[in-house]
């Protein structure tokens, strides 16, 4: 689930942990926001200021940013849809909420006509923020909510169409590059599986079955392939223990790696062996790379940075380097411009932030 639960539980690690501070690196001429170390970045400049903000998207004529955000002072009580032009910032001011503001939010999209977008909610079935365990049993975990369903918005937060409507949880919905399909998550088969229909609703396709958390899907720049997060309890402990958090609507995290397959759920197989939590994966521009957050060089839980490997598993590099949180990196469609969830810069508190860097390879 790419949602801000697992932003509350890091933070809540790191809080009292300072990250080391870009401004005080020396030699450091490109940015004050920009590690020494951080190759691939051109330029960064922050565009949030306060509260969890993430899963950032852009439209398909990267003019436009769509983000879910639980900021305090723009009046919300848990994840709700924003809506900010590439080239504003949000510091003093608030952006347009474009959720209903009821129920939680997540994983808005942009469709292709840059004019609607769609994202899950629970709001058809409760207007209040449902709760969030975040331990069970002394494991941490993230809810699965039964009242997510997917809808069609547009830009003034009307909706005009309901994509979803099965028993139980349907969300994580992004969009094809090429316009045609919609990737998400289900629970529909019993299971939390990976799931494609066209962007009217039609001609859904279940993609995987294996029992685990199958998650946090993107379509590759052609659309041809999927990369995605999974869970897969493999022995008779891991699969009860699975299996019972699953019946209570819960899943556990902490220990992910990243699948590839084609668009149809052909030829799956494991892209990383690494450990600890591999996730928010998104295909760099040439679609021969992905990029995902990882804690797997972690001790504690944290760091999480941005990685980058081939798509035969090979030639890993870290391509953030900060000492509490990098995640949710998306290429631009025109792959000049990465937007990223960060800790930097937020003065050693628990705000995450969006950060927006000119991309060089």
């Amino acid at each position: 689930m790419r949602i801000l639960y697992f932003l509350v539980f890091i933070c809540a690690l790191i809080s009292c942990k300072n990250d080391k501070k870009p401004s005080d690196v020396k030699n450091n001429e490109k940015s004050t926001l920009i590690f020494p170390e951080e190759k691939h970045f051109k330029s960064l400049k922050q565009i949030t200021f306060g509260g969890d903000n993430a899963e950032a998207y852009w439209s398909f004529d990267d003019r436009q940013i769509v983000f879910q955000s639980n900021n305090k002072n723009w009046n919300v009580n848990c994840d709700q849809m924003f809506l900010m032009k590439v080239d504003e910032t949000f510091k003093d001011k608030k952006p347009p909420m474009i959720s209903t503001g009821f129920g939680r939010t997540t994983c808005a999209y942009f469709l292709p006509d840059n004019k609607h977008f769609v994202y899950g909610s629970t709001h058809l079935v409760d207007k209040e923020c449902p709760e969030v365990p975040l331990r069970k049993n002394g494991k941490y975990v993230w809810p699965i909510y039964d009242s997510f369903d997917i809808f069609v918005a547009d830009l003034q937060g009307n909706i005009v169409k309901q994509l979803t409507n099965e028993i139980g949880y349907d969300a994580e919905a992004t969009v094809s590059p090429k316009g045609d399909k919609i990737v998400f998550t289900s629970t529909r088969s019993g299971d939390l599986e990976l799931y494609t229909m066209n962007i009217d609703g039609s001609d859904v396709k279940q993609i995987t079955n294996e029992l685990g958390y199958d998650g946090g899907a993107f379509f590759s720049p052609d659309g041809t392939k999927l990369i995605f997060r999974a869970s897969r309890p493999k022995t008779e402990e891991e699969i009860k223990a699975y299996k019972e958090l699953f019946a209570q609507g819960l899943v556990e995290p902490t220990d992910m790696e990243l699948f590839i397959c084609n668009a149809d759920g052909s030829e799956l197989r494991q892209l990383t062996d690494l450990g600890n939590a591999n996730w928010s994966p998104f295909f760099h521009p040439s679609g021969k790379k992905i990029l995902f957050s990882s804690n797997f060089e972690a001790e504690r839980g944290f760091p999480f940075n941005l990685y980058m490997i081939d798509l035969d598993g090979k030639n890993l590099e870290r391509v953030t380097h900060g000492e509490t949180f990098d995640a949710f990196p998306v290429f631009s469609n025109d792959g000049k411009k990465l937007i990223f969830s960060s800790n930097r810069n937020n003065g050693g508190g628990r705000d995450t932030n969006l950060f927006i860097a000119e991309w060089q390879d």
